[in-house]
């Protein structure tokens, strides 16, 4: 039975009345005004490039973008911006708008993707599809990931621009696989890295994360500077709760006394909460840092 008009009219009114049926948990972070163009800020230049000659993750191609600031100046140290699964939040229009007003140094971004595996042909059998080398790089503990930033794409990338070495001008960021990754370059290399902004973390139970918590009240403080975002709605499954996970590493950070913001929200297994924030977050990690 088709329905009436009347049936349609009083659905669309039922619908309006009740956001939750039309709306996601995630439609309520919308990025402000830091996030978007405007008038009269220059704009920086972004350049991609291709990284196939890894020693640390041998056999992997990645791309990767290079942000540079239309402020930046050849052969002054620039800060230094590494995120994970390439450009995210907003970036380089956060940055454009932020290094303009002065509220965040000239900083150079670096917008890694996860490595792919790419396996030779057998002969007389086709070739392989590109096998994805993310969970490696990201999810597991320990110091791959730094030596690959530190031996590999920096130095590559400070061949055409000058870097900052001091580990206070460098932070490090990203999305769930890519933030628990972000936090462990600079948990293992805090004499490189002191930043981390990290958006619905992975500090869950895929290749060990679950065990930050209690690393962090056992080991000496590090001087880590750590901006975590997280939702009620983050994801559950056989690898644990994001959500309790996130608050298990706040709680940790809290004891320790670590320089640490945490805003939890409502949202799922997205971005779209951190993006919100990003600026305010830049704002926060980078506030007492030299700003020219």
């Amino acid at each position: 039975m088709m329905p009436t008009l009347k049936t349609a009219a009083a659905f669309l009114l039922l619908l309006a009345a009740t956001p939750s049926l039309a709306r996601g948990p995630d439609d309520q972070y919308v990025p402000g005004p830091d996030s978007r163009p405007q008038a009269g800020v220059p704009k920086g230049t972004i350049t991609k490039h291709v990284w196939d000659k890894s020693k640390v993750f041998p056999g992997t191609t990645r791309d990767y973008w290079v942000y540079v600031p239309a402020q930046y100046k050849k052969g002054k140290a620039a800060a230094v911006f590494v995120c994970q699964d390439g450009i995210m939040y907003d970036a380089p229009t956060v940055f454009d708008n932020l290094i303009h007003k002065k509220e965040m140094p000239v900083t150079i971004g670096i917008f890694i993707k996860p490595g792919n595996l790419v396996e030779k042909a057998r002969r007389g059998e086709p070739a392989a599809k590109p096998r994805s080398n993310r969970s490696v790089e990201y999810d597991s503990l320990g110091d791959a990931y730094s030596k690959f930033l530190l031996t590999e794409i920096l130095p590559e990338v400070a061949k055409t621009h000058t870097l900052t070495d001091k580990p206070d001008g460098r932070c490090i960021a990203g999305n769930s696989s890519g933030a628990i990754c972000a936090f462990t370059v600079c948990w293992e290399r805090p004499d490189e890295f002191r930043k981390c902004f990290s958006t619905i973390g992975s500090f869950t139970n895929i290749r060990g994360g679950n065990k930050y918590p209690e690393m962090i009240l056992r080991a000496p403080k590090k001087p880590i500077r750590i901006y975590q975002q997280d939702g009620a709605k983050d994801l559950v499954n056989q690898f644990g709760s994001w959500a309790e996970a996130n608050k298990a590493m706040a709680e940790a950070f809290k004891k320790k006394g670590y320089d640490h913001q945490f805003v939890f929200g409502e949202g799922s297994h997205s971005a779209r909460h951190g993006t919100m924030l990003f600026p305010d977050a830049m704002r926060w990690m980078w506030r007492d840092y030299p700003k020219n």
